[in-house]
């Protein structure tokens, strides 16, 4: 089973993401994403996460949301971690300001794994000291790392 850990990478761990909204936040994780594998497009991410939005909000609640999406080109799923300088709306199902956001790529035809991946996102989300950890971590090292350590202790 593919586990976050395997699709997460310290490069692309941040804290105090400027955004100031949502859009300006899906274009963020496009460019994170493609300067980190240029094999992939950042406008083609920005336009899958977006049409993706248009589907129905990905946030999630509690100040968290789950930016995702299929992606043709994409081999393997890969994850991003953003932390954000000051929360946007993004249409959460709580009404709530988004300040984590993580961020989820598969492969197109990958239906099973991303819905495992997406499961296991939201149970880790679901817990409250997890949340408060990720605000708290003061790098993007430490971030990585709290999400790292916060899937090994379910």
């Amino acid at each position: 089973m593919i586990r976050l850990e395997d699709i997460l990478t310290p490069e692309r761990t941040l804290i105090g993401v400027q955004a100031g909204s949502k859009k300006r936040v899906l274009e963020q994780i496009a460019k994170l994403v493609a300067s980190d594998l240029p094999d992939l497009d950042a406008q083609e991410i920005f336009e899958s996460l977006v049409a993706r939005e248009k589907l129905g909000s990905t946030g999630f609640g509690n100040g968290i949301a789950i930016p995702h999406c299929r992606l043709i080109g994409c081999t393997a799923p890969l994850s991003a971690v953003l932390r954000l300088d000051a929360p946007v709306d993004f249409d959460a199902i709580d009404g709530a300001p988004v300040d984590l956001l993580f961020v989820l790529l598969v492969p197109q035809e990958a239906t099973d794994q991303h819905l495992e991946l997406l499961r296991q996102i939201a149970s880790m989300l679901d817990r409250e000291e997890v949340r408060l950890g990720l605000r708290q971590a003061p790098t993007n090292e430490s971030l990585y790392q709290t999400v790292i350590d916060a899937q090994n202790t379910r």
